[in-house]
């Protein structure tokens, strides 16, 4: 009876897995900080897609990580046709086709020598307007290597619609934008950095939001449609819950939400010590996302939750 009348149900087709695939590696790679997820290899990606395809999962979200070597102040791998991130779409596109929605992360951060989302100017800031310029190069390589949705996560001012113009000149009005509208400066990131091997020192507090504040998250809103958003996004998802109900109150657009990583580790954490059970809060976390209006879900369980479902 209590299945019969669940006011909300969560389908494998809801969920999002984020990937990350590393360059120059022959095995993948653990991260310490989120048992259960690795840096893949190319061929080990190409695995994780066919899974998430099988499981039902609908979309994959790919972060490259390139060789330390490779960063530089302007990010030009990320911008590299050949660079890992393009070559990975392709790989995956090759694998699985239109089965599985193809994300890309289109940001600077991997890329670049000081970690940050853009470049910076002579004094050391991000330069926000230099940043989109590199937005809309990324946009274009991304799409050329054949993915369906680019996810624009640097938080810059007026970058969907740079992008979105972008897309549109070069013949690729069918590739859609997943707009990180809300993204707050968290410290739920931290086992993110290690997975991308991010070369950031400092934080990112001068253009990610405030997570005191709410309002601020309705305008990015508003700006984030008017320039073209098919998509947006809330990230971090659990501590901001009352934020994803409210985006969600206020749009006609699909809705996303990021499960990130520290919200993954505290779960695997709490679980190994025998503290929780892992399987029923995985579940009870992302049903709690759903409940609060999210209509799909980044969250690195997802070809596992895809199978239990």
């Amino acid at each position: 009876m209590r299945r019969m009348v669940a006011e909300h149900r969560l389908h494998p087709a809801d969920l999002i897995l984020p990937a990350f695939v590393r360059e120059g590696i022959s095995e993948p790679v653990p991260i310490s900080a989120m048992p259960g997820v690795v840096q893949h290899t190319r061929d080990t990606l190409r695995k994780a897609a066919v899974e998430a395809v099988e499981a039902g999962v609908g979309g994959i979200m790919l972060f490259g990580v390139p060789e330390d070597a490779k960063k530089d102040a302007a990010g030009t791998v990320g911008t590299d046709p050949d660079g890992i991130l393009q070559v990975a779409i392709r790989d995956v596109r090759a694998e699985v086709g239109d089965d599985l929605v193809i994300m890309s992360d289109l940001c600077l951060d991997e890329y670049t020598d000081h970690g940050h989302c853009g470049v910076l100017d002579a004094e050391g800031r991000v330069d926000n307007d230099a940043t989109l310029e590199r937005y809309a190069e990324m946009a274009q390589v991304q799409a050329d290597a054949g993915v369906h949705v680019v996810g624009p996560s640097g938080m810059m001012d007026g970058q969907v619609g740079v992008i979105r113009d972008a897309l549109d000149q070069t013949g690729h009005e069918d590739v859609s934008i997943l707009a990180y509208t809300v993204k707050y400066s968290s410290a739920f990131f931290g086992p993110f950095r290690e997975a991308v091997g991010s070369s950031l020192k400092g934080d990112r507090k001068t253009y990610q939001q405030d997570p005191a504040n709410l309002r601020e998250s309705l305008r990015e809103l508003a700006l984030d449609l008017e320039e073209g958003a098919d998509m947006v996004m809330v990230k971090p998802a659990l501590p901001y819950l009352d934020v994803l109900a409210k985006i969600a109150d206020e749009v006609d657009v699909p809705v996303a939400a990021y499960q990130i990583s520290g919200e993954y580790a505290m779960v695997e954490a709490a679980a190994e010590k025998g503290w929780i059970d892992r399987d029923k809060a995985i579940l009870e976390t992302l049903t709690g996302i759903k409940r609060a209006g999210a209509n799909m879900i980044l969250t690195y369980w997802a070809t596992e939750a895809a199978r239990g479902l």
